[in-house]
């Protein structure tokens, strides 16, 4: 019974963990738009008076 109770303790701290590791991940910008930088060399225009 205690090795249970434990079990569901363990898993619960490593959900909270988890959903803090996302919280951070989340406001430090890690999910910003990957995909735009690669084609922002092509919405560029170049100038061309330097």
């Amino acid at each position: 019974m205690w090795s249970i109770l434990i079990l569901i303790f363990l898993t619960l701290c490593a959900g909270i963990a988890a959903w803090l590791f996302f919280l951070w991940a989340v406001k430090s910008g890690q999910y910003d738009d990957v995909e735009r930088p690669k084609y922002r060399m092509l919405d560029e225009e170049k100038d061309e008076n330097k």
